[in-house]
């Protein structure tokens, strides 16, 4: 587990908790930062502070300090194993 200020542009993470004021945590979960929303780093500002976060289909920046107290697993834990594919031939027979 980390935290959504680690990841790195154009990596995704599976949204775990909030740990900021209730305030400040009830205004994002209203914009889509809910536990286990898909949350993906878009880009950061020249300076590296804010970044922008894709969530439920909307961009949202925000500082590194907010960023860091929200805790994010990786997306590839998400995927089913039944969806997983060792062998790209197994991948071209799924798809037939």
């Amino acid at each position: 587990m980390s935290v959504l200020s680690e990841l790195n542009v154009g990596e995704t993470g599976v949204l775990v908790d909030l740990d900021l004021p209730e305030s400040v945590q009830n205004h994002l979960m209203h914009m889509g930062f809910v536990p286990d929303a898909l949350v993906t780093v878009l880009r950061r500002a020249p300076a590296g502070d804010p970044t922008v976060y894709g969530v439920d289909g909307m961009e949202i920046a925000l500082r590194h300090e907010t960023a860091a107290a929200i805790r994010v697993r990786p997306a590839e834990a998400e995927i089913p194993e039944t969806q997983r594919f060792e062998d790209p031939t197994e991948l071209l027979e799924a798809a037939r």
